[in-house]
């Protein structure tokens, strides 16, 4: 199966150079080149993976980011002026799915969009997670709680999926960064803050369903059912 990219760029240069090389690395490849651009391509499109630089006209590049994870997990890989950390954790926390400082090299950012595409679809011989009350889903990338379905992020999703394949399990935030991500993102531990909280409150919106993500101060989470002797 061919994977439809798309690549959000208004650098000319730049957009044409990695059109040529996603091309021949054998994916077909849209473009856009501001935010305007860009969110009309998604929406008529739907492409597999987009790749999106953060300094775009008309559309912010963090705009165009929420409006596509308002509608779907589609991954995402944002590119960032090098150094410039604030737009990379920002991007985290709103569900990018990995992340490239400027400048990069054409073929490790061939290198990531593929380990994304292999993240995002899971394994074949996969199945769901199950813990009292709660299904995770990995071919389906869904998850179900108390018969509820969840509008999870990607980032949210990976995390949930995580914790259930070892429910009682404590992990680190670098940890949970690690597993996720595939790659170490030193510094960056504090995002995973931020979307476990968003998933502890999507989760609650369900009422007292006796599944926790719980804090273990100086430690981590875990995913926890209520009365057990994991909590």
């Amino acid at each position: 199966m061919i994977n439809t990219l798309l690549v959000v760029e208004d650098e000319e240069q730049l957009r044409k150079m990695l059109v040529q090389h996603l091309e021949a690395d054998g994916f077909r490849v849209l473009t856009a080149s501001d935010g305007q651009e860009a969110v009309e391509a998604y929406r008529n499109f739907g492409p597999d993976l987009v790749i999106l630089d953060i300094m775009l006209p008309l559309i912010p590049g963090m705009e165009v980011l929420k409006k596509i994870r308002s509608v779907d997990n589609t991954p995402v890989i944002i590119l960032t002026a090098r150094g410039d950390e604030i737009d990379r954790l920002l991007g985290l926390e709103l569900g990018a799915d990995d992340y490239m400082s400027k400048p990069f090299s054409p073929r490790e950012l061939s290198a990531r969009v593929r380990a994304v595409l292999r993240r995002s679809r899971g394994g074949d011989d996969k199945v769901p997670n199950q813990v009292k009350g709660l299904s995770v889903d990995l071919l389906r990338q869904e998850v179900m709680l108390k018969d509820q379905l969840l509008s999870l992020t990607t980032t949210e999703f990976k995390i949930i999926a995580l914790l259930s394949e070892h429910p009682g399990q404590v992990f680190s935030r670098l940890q949970i960064l690690e597993r996720i991500y595939g790659d170490i993102y030193e510094g960056y531990e504090r995002t995973i803050d931020t979307h476990i909280n968003n998933l502890r409150r999507k989760m609650e919106a369900n009422g007292d369903t006796g599944i926790k993500v719980k804090t273990v101060y100086g430690a981590g989470y875990k995913l926890v059912e209520e009365g057990s002797s994991n909590v």
